[in-house]
């Protein structure tokens, strides 16, 4: 008795070509999904890098602050609308350090080398007006706009306010006296206890709005 056996058959070529075609969708829609996680985790860390960049920025705005030091020789605290001059205590001597905003929409930071003597530091205040390149860095870009507010007699308000002189004490009998002033002239204001400032950013840079800060100057600085 003879056994017969099923002759061997392959695929056809209909199939070969419907079972690649098969595997190309599947691979298509496989590199689709990881392109998408890809896409994905840029996003979010170029996000978390922005966010960084910000509370580093305003890490190192606060200890600005927070160094505050009046020096009587030279405004301790100022604000023209455009640029925050102040003047901060480091270990070396007082250092002047102006905050302002670029033509270009990038918020930017000149400091001066710390100064140990009065003509040191009146000649530092001078060049943070002229805010030589050299010693300026920019810190924060896609900044559109920032707004400066002083806390001052239990309430906020604008940071070029000229009211609010130092020595406001009633003036004795006689002739009237001078309003206070630094070595250079100029009229002295009584410091804020809390600055705040508003940062607005350009639409396309993708913070979702204004961002706020307030901070609470220090005892040095009275």
């Amino acid at each position: 008795m003879t056994k017969h056996t099923r002759p061997l058959r392959g695929f056809t070529l209909i199939e070969v070509l419907v079972a690649l075609a098969i595997m190309a969708v599947m691979a298509g829609m496989a590199w689709r999904g990881i392109d998408a996680v890809l896409r994905s985790r840029e996003i979010s860390q170029a996000k978390l890098d922005q966010i960084s960049r910000v509370q580093t920025v305003l890490a190192q705005w606060e200890q600005d602050l927070r160094m505050l030091q009046d020096s009587q020789l030279v405004p301790a605290l100022s604000f023209d609308g455009a640029t925050l001059r102040l003047t901060r205590s480091t270990e070396q001597g007082l250092q002047v350090v102006a905050w302002s905003l670029s033509a270009t929409g990038e918020w930017q930071r000149w400091a001066s080398a710390p100064a140990s003597t009065q003509a040191a530091l009146s000649d530092a205040y001078i060049r943070s007006q002229l805010q030589a390149s050299a010693n300026t860095v920019k810190v924060l870009p896609g900044l559109q706009q920032w707004q400066v507010y002083f806390y001052r007699g239990n309430a906020w308000s604008n940071a070029q306010s000229d009211d609010d002189l130092k020595d406001a004490s009633p003036a004795p009998p006689g002739p009237p006296a001078s309003a206070p002033s630094g070595s250079d002239g100029t009229r002295r204001k009584q410091l804020p206890t809390g600055i705040r400032i508003v940062l607005s950013f350009a639409p396309d840079v993708g913070y979702g709005g204004p961002i706020t800060r307030q901070v609470l100057l220090g005892p040095q600085a009275q």
